[in-house]
């Protein structure tokens, strides 16, 4: 594949309805701290380029889990998989209800027959058409999405009278005030999404499985890094103007929360709410809204679908079948997997809407895995000390520890025991008058151990930190275990601390190895063996 057509598929792949249709409801209700998300997705590109994408590029396995057995074993493999499993199991149905949402604004059609049927045809042309008719069909799907972000974007900035009203409304109410605080149980700020964000986007652009694929996809690692740089700056344009199109909302509805008013039932549907208000003169223009939006929905499913198959037969299934049987039923196998995780995400999708804020949730949840594959790859391409039984005690600990976070977390979240940081809202200007009865008696309930307050962004950080920290460690007391690692599984950057080692796991100097390379004294192996 060539550069281009697998980089737009990328951003279209990476940019799905949650992130369209939620960003700017976050931004609307607790302000513009997510702009530093553009931050962390620039500094992502060149950590991409070059720690991790030399070493990803050598792969020419169907799944980015193949490292792990091949730097560690095949237990780290089958665990990062089934987490991985996990990961997309919840994210799916999220990723299929956000557009609904929208569609459900406009036409008051029940958003879980949306669902249903946008599922339906995703799993269909995903079964049918392979690996290249889901790029494709990004590249065409990348069109609707940028259409719809920017006409969005254009007409609220001339709805509300300019980007000096837009400003000038926005700081009156607070969402221009950046936070700075190092305080980790503050929901949002400079720290909270550039460290949160970073881990996240580190594990989107290296180790994503939709992403390896396409990187695998295209003749060389040059190719590779222009695809990471296509995709950084994509995104970056993407995120920017959707975190902007909350604010100019807030502008637009500064004096009458529609919220509050009873026009939308939750945060979630502000955006529709807006695209139908500010376009109610232009014919087609909520259907290219919600065209681009279903765009977005329907490129990330079709990816995850293709990346879930790939990955569940290639580590699953696969090493327990005959090469006769993987002839014959490959195809068949691949697209059961799409049909059964297509169904799945059906079935989920009906539960969806009890989440509370899907901002909150996604980052909060789908945070926990990210953080272990960035810690778990790193500690693989960064540390060649590491072995397997540091990695599996690494993300056994992690996922025990930062997934009882998570949980308890958003228990209180849903429960409204911890605070809600959002910004003020107004209703003063609304035409009919709006009575908001404040309770007489106002029962603070005790809140909760500051490790169940942590700022949802720093899910990530901890599972990251917890991985690579508890992996060393194990690895350092068990030092006497490391087996033999090959250069190629490091990252160029860091082969400097690698330690050769002959085959029964003594130390080799550079002395000692270049005068027994060509003996039988001592093991070595190539990248091909």
């Amino acid at each position: 594949m060539k550069v281009i057509p697998i980089g737009l598929s990328l951003i279209a792949s990476q940019v799905s309805g949650f992130t369209i249709l939620a960003l700017p409801s976050d931004s609307y209700v607790f302000g513009a701290n997510s702009l530093w998300m553009c931050v962390a997705i620039s500094i992502v590109c060149p950590l991409a380029s070059y720690i991790y994408l030399p070493v990803i590029m050598k792969l020419k396995t169907p799944s980015i889990f193949g490292y792990l057995e091949l730097r560690f074993n095949r237990t780290v493999k089958i665990m990062a998989s089934c987490i991985y499993i996990l990961q997309m199991l919840l994210f799916n149905p999220v990723v299929a209800y956000t557009p609904a949402i929208a569609f459900s604004q406009a036409t008051g059609i029940n958003t879980h027959i949306v669902t249903s049927t946008m599922c339906i045809v995703c799993i269909f042309y995903t079964t049918i058409g392979g690996f290249k008719a889901v790029v494709w069909t990004d590249v065409l799907q990348i069109g609707g999405i940028l259409a719809s972000v920017t006409a969005v974007f254009g007409l609220g900035v001339a709805a509300v009278g300019g980007f000096d009203a837009v400003f000038t409304k926005a700081s009156r109410g607070q969402r221009f005030d950046f936070n700075f605080s190092i305080d980790p149980t503050k929901r949002d700020g400079f720290w909270q999404v550039l460290l949160g964000c970073t881990t996240v986007w580190v594990y989107n652009v290296n180790f994503y499985p939709v992403a390896v694929q396409k990187y695998l996809s295209v003749p060389a690692l040059s190719n590779a890094k222009r695809v990471v740089l296509l995709q950084c700056l994509g995104l970056v344009f993407v995120h920017f103007l959707s975190i902007l199109t909350g604010i100019i909302i807030y502008a637009r509805y500064e004096g009458c929360d529609p919220i509050q008013n009873g026009d939308v039932d939750r945060a979630d549907q502000i955006l529709p709410y807006f695209a139908v208000d500010v376009s109610r003169n232009i014919p087609g223009l909520p259907g290219i809204f919600i065209a681009g939006l279903f765009s977005a929905a329907l490129s990330t499913l079709s990816a995850t679908f293709n990346a879930l198959a790939a990955t569940i037969h290639s580590d699953l299934i696969a090493p327990f079948l005959s090469n006769d049987v993987l002839r014959r039923r490959e195809g068949h196998i691949l697209r059961s997997i799409v049909v059964i995780a297509g169904s799945i995400c059906i079935i989920s999708a009906l539960f969806v809407d009890r989440l509370g804020s899907l901002m909150a949730f996604i980052n909060g949840s789908v945070g926990v895995t990210c953080g272990l594959f960035v810690g778990l790859f790193s500690l693989g391409m960064v540390f060649p000390m590491a072995h397997s039984k540091g990695a599996l005690w690494g993300i056994v600990s992690g996922f025990a520890v930062v997934g009882t976070i998570t949980i308890v977390n958003q228990w209180y979240t849903l429960h409204g025991i911890t605070n809600n940081f959002a910004k003020p809202l107004s209703v003063e200007l609304c035409e009919t008058p709006i009575n908001i009865t404040q309770p007489s008696d106002i029962h603070q309930p005790e809140q909760p151990f500051v490790l169940f307050r942590l700022s949802f962004w720093y899910n990530s950080v901890m599972s990251a930190l917890i991985v690579t920290l508890v992996g060393l460690c194990v690895s350092w007391c068990s030092k006497n275990d490391r087996p033999w690692v090959d250069p190629d599984l490091i990252s160029p950057i860091f082969k400097f601390l690698l330690v050769q080692r002959d085959m029964n796991g003594n130390s080799l100097d550079m002395y000692t190895i270049a005068s027994s390379y060509d003996t039988d004294k001592y093991h070595f192996e190539d990248s091909q063996s």
